[in-house]
């Protein structure tokens, strides 16, 4: 019998630090990127875990400045999408 090779999602915890925090333009960059993975791609605050493909979802979670939340990747081919999202957080979204 083989064993299956397990893949592990990835995670990296962000601060929000952009003045208006995720409204619906930072939403959509989110959204289009996500959307490009292989597998999921979340966004998790306070317990609340929301597709980060999806605007609304995102829209959802009311992440305002200051807020930590956690993106994370199933599936670890997609670790490219995981660092882009993470630079748009770390360039406020070029705002």
């Amino acid at each position: 019998m083989v064993a299956k090779n397990k893949t592990k999602a990835l995670s990296k915890n962000i601060i929000i630090s952009n003045e208006l925090g995720l409204h619906a333009r930072v939403a959509a960059q989110i959204a289009k990127i996500a959307q490009f993975a292989t597998a999921k791609v979340w966004l998790l605050k306070d317990g609340e875990k929301v597709d980060a493909a999806s605007i609304i979802d995102i829209l959802t979670i009311a992440g305002t400045k200051g807020s930590r939340v956690t993106l994370t990747v199933d599936d670890p081919a997609d670790i490219d999408i995981l660092n882009n999202i993470e630079n748009l957080f770390k360039n406020k979204f070029g705002e």
